[in-house]
């Protein structure tokens, strides 16, 4: 008899542990934002369509098959950690660093889709640009 450990192969390693039935990673349901009372008029087709297609809640723990890196100053990184621990401690909400950061982006271009010219993205760039303030 060998004196040698049976171990289990790769495809036991690797294999899904949640059934279809109750998936691991599932998302509450969003309830819609509210529609304004006065509507402006509606953008270019392109723009609609690029609307459309880009995803307007974080894509949550997916494959992602682009990525970009983003620096931070130390008190940005400071609140984000804090805000994170916040999710956690007050709302039982684990997440990473990744899916806060993919959460607030996705917040932040439906609000520039809904509100175009009114909506916080435009306010903070144009505020920052009246500062002086050029990042890239």
């Amino acid at each position: 008899m060998s004196r040698r450990a049976s171990l289990p192969g790769a495809s036991e390693l690797f294999r899904l542990t949640s059934s279809p039935a109750t998936p691991a990673l599932e998302r509450p349901a969003v309830p819609a934002p509210a529609e304004p009372v006065s509507r402006k008029p509606a953008a270019r087709p392109d723009t609609d369509q690029l609307a459309r297609n880009a995803a307007r809640s974080g894509s949550g723990r997916t494959k992602h098959d682009a990525k970009i890196t983003v620096y931070v100053s130390g008190e940005e990184l400071l609140a984000m950690e804090q805000a994170r621990l916040n999710l956690r401690a007050k709302h039982d909400l684990v997440v990473d660093r990744g899916r806060l950061v993919r959460e607030a982006v996705a917040v932040l271009l439906a609000d520039f889709d809904q509100r175009g010219e009114d909506s916080v993205l435009v306010q903070r760039l144009r505020a920052d640009s009246e500062d002086g303030g050029a990042e890239d």
